[in-house]
């Protein structure tokens, strides 16, 4: 019966020993982690820290353009406009040059 007992207690002790290996595995890849997880927070933070000073300064930046642009475009409309008024008076003068210019010449007396 001691032997019994003995060989029982050996079991469970190589048992114990047995989990506590595997405990000591898992805790050491969990701190291998948890190394990896805290590198990249910090990577991330670095990278991401002054991300919304720029993102702000970005859309003021952004907002400055839409009216610049905006104001370039209707000056861009009022040169259209001047110049199409340009062409029309162009065209019309031209129009008037050939009108004058296909009329019958006068017919020159002879003395």
């Amino acid at each position: 019966m001691l032997i019994v007992v003995v060989i029982f207690n050996l079991l469970i002790s190589l048992f114990g020993f047995y989990l506590a290996w595997r405990i000591w595995k898992l805790r050491r890849v969990l701190a291998a982690a948890a190394d990896i997880v805290a590198l990249a927070e910090r990577s991330t933070y670095r990278v991401l820290h002054g991300a919304p000073q720029a993102i702000s300064r970005g859309q003021i930046g952004v907002h400055g353009l839409k009216k610049r642009y905006q104001h370039l475009e209707f000056q861009l409309q009022r040169v259209q406009r001047v110049l199409m008024v340009l062409g029309l008076i162009q065209k019309t003068y031209r129009s008037r040059r050939r009108r004058r210019g296909k009329r019958a010449p006068a017919k020159s007396s002879k003395l």
